[in-house]
């Protein structure tokens, strides 16, 4: 019995903390132990833009769609980049799965920003990035990827000079 109500008590802190990360929850849960959404929806004209988080250059809008990237657990967003927009060579301890929404993102791996050694990932592409993976990217035209992964979600880059949210905090 002591088990029952140890494993049912999980089951709805766990139903509370899913409940947190959905962005729309269109239908409530029908399982009275759990307060988790049945799912989530989010639509083009329903996206929440914003700026993105510092540690990127300016220019860029990112839209959290599920999770919060900061927390531990899964997170879903997606990050808007002007035509030219590049992302330094950088790193992430947990893998980092990106799929080409919009535009064309290129993707280089190493320690320098190399634009000739990235491929090319046209509108509907999909790539991973293991943890610890040096790597570079760089948007063609207006670019919008979508990123998921577990979080928290942390960005390192190799040189720390091209980390922006360090220039920020300095001035």
């Amino acid at each position: 019995m002591k088990k029952l109500l140890v494993a049912t008590a999980l089951i709805a802190i766990a139903g509370s903390a899913l409940a947190a990360t959905a962005t729309k929850t269109t239908h409530p849960a029908t399982h009275p132990a759990s307060s988790a959404p049945s799912h989530g929806l989010t639509t083009p004209d329903n996206t929440k833009w914003g700026a993105a988080p510092p540690v990127f250059q300016p220019g860029a809008q990112m839209a959290v769609l599920q999770g919060d990237p900061g927390s531990s657990g899964p997170y879903t967003v997606r990050l808007k980049m002007p035509d030219g927009y590049k992302i330094m060579p950088h790193t992430h301890p947990t893998t980092e799965n990106v799929t080409v929404i919009s535009g064309t993102f290129h993707l280089g791996m190493g320690a320098t920003f190399d634009d000739t050694k990235g491929q090319e990932m046209p509108t509907g592409s999909f790539g991973f990035i293991g943890p610890h993976m040096q790597h570079f990217a760089w948007a063609t035209g207006e670019t919008v990827v979508q990123v998921h992964g577990m979080g928290p979600f942390k960005l390192v880059y190799v040189n720390p000079a091209d980390d922006p949210s360090k220039g920020a905090a300095a001035k």
